[in-house]
């Protein structure tokens, strides 16, 4: 049997808006024919995914003929809102009425942000179809072992993951997009889509995020207000801002954009200038 089979009962297929899940998509659609209205297929937005990356969701439901449940975090009851392309938001809207709702900022050891922004929110979509217990279909990759290894959720859904089963690395999917009519119109480095998800987060590397700042300058202004909002909202309620204030425990983002207009190209140039690794805290 097709490791892309579809099991049995309800079937969440998570989208992200990457390339990966993706591929996992079109094989799911592939080993199945059209999908039966015991599954839905969402991509949650966050705001901050780049524009290449919702005409990306959008050309795939166009083109495949699947529909896709595009959905946005709310912080009031029933907490998402169904959306689309077209009114999808992209400014970090859902983001921010998050941030204010915590009043301090996500970071790598709180990170709150994915729990809200998508998670919860395709849970409580489901949920409002009545669905009790159902399959998710994750697209982790065979050649992403750590991500395997994670101890899987205690909550109304377990895991699947075809693409592991299959045995699919990057190689697979890079090869299967170069013969694509279309793509995601976004720079695969290494096998890497370093302006994927959210542009900014911070469980980016360093460089990357250094090369937001200089490349997308009003792309990374928006880290730098949500600090400012962070410090601020920490102040109305009484409170020293802290490192809840801040999306790394070293360096503000507004650090990070100083570094980079003293510092230029030489800093993304030159190796060990900053973290290249993900979840990067080598800046000083």
């Amino acid at each position: 049997m097709s490791p892309h089979k579809l099991p049995d009962g309800n079937v969440q297929i998570g989208l992200s808006g990457g390339r990966t899940s993706a591929y996992m998509l079109h094989e799911i659609l592939l080993a199945n024919g059209d999908l039966p209205e015991r599954v839905v297929v969402s991509f949650q937005n966050t705001g901050r995914e780049m524009p290449q990356t919702l005409d990306f969701v959008q050309e795939i439901g166009l083109r495949w003929g699947v529909q896709i449940i595009w959905l946005e975090f709310r912080p009031e009851a029933p907490y998402f809102e169904q959306v689309s392309h077209n009114s999808a938001s992209r400014d970090g809207e859902p983001f921010e009425a998050l941030i204010r709702r915590r009043r301090f900022l996500p970071n790598q050891q709180a990170r709150f942000c994915t729990t809200e922004l998508k998670v919860r929110a395709a849970k409580r979509y489901l949920r409002s179809l009545g669905w009790e217990h159902w399959t998710n279909a994750c697209g982790i990759r065979a050649d992403e072992p750590a991500r395997l290894g994670r101890p899987a959720p205690r909550d109304r859904w377990t895991q699947w993951h075809p693409l592991a089963a299959a045995g699919v690395g990057k190689q697979h999917v890079a090869h299967f997009w170069a013969d694509q009519p279309f793509d995601l119109r976004l720079p695969n480095v290494g096998g890497k889509c370093w302006l994927g998800n959210c542009d900014g987060c911070f469980l980016k590397s360093e460089a990357n995020l250094a090369a937001l700042a200089r490349d997308y300058p009003d792309r990374h202004a928006w880290w730098e207000r949500m600090e400012a909002l962070a410090t601020e909202l920490s102040r109305a309620k009484g409170m020293t801002p802290g490192r809840g204030a801040w999306w790394s425990k070293r360096y503000t983002r507004r650090d990070l954009r100083d570094f980079m207009e003293r510092q230029g190209d030489w800093a993304l140039s030159t190796e060990d200038a900053l973290c290249q690794a993900n979840d990067g805290e080598c800046f000083a």
